[in-house]
């Protein structure tokens, strides 16, 4: 999510995903996918900078993820079948 500002100053947090375009006319209107519109404060030149930061930060954050080997936890053993073991991946980490 991206922080953007209302014109009366009210800031919100908006998906990049799902906006569609943003005009200059001359307040920034935002247009989301679904025809939704946001008038912010932000210029086109702005907003278009916090939504590459947002997705660098992203491919930054992803990267960081896939270069830390992933740890197995022990497999479990359901009740209902003693045959079949599932390997479940630990969601935390223990140095934190």
């Amino acid at each position: 999510m991206i922080l953007v500002t209302r014109l009366n100053g009210a800031v919100f947090a908006l998906n990049p995903d799902l906006v569609e375009r943003a005009d200059c006319t001359p307040d920034t209107v935002i247009t989301l996918v679904d025809g939704t519109k946001y008038v912010i404060a932000e210029s086109v030149p702005e907003f278009i900078d916090s939504v590459r930061h947002y997705r660098a930060s992203l491919i930054a954050q992803a990267s960081r993820i896939e270069s830390e080997p992933a740890l197995l936890a022990e497999p479990v053993t359901h009740d209902d079948d003693q045959t079949a073991a599932t390997n479940v991946l630990q969601l935390h980490r223990k140095d934190r």
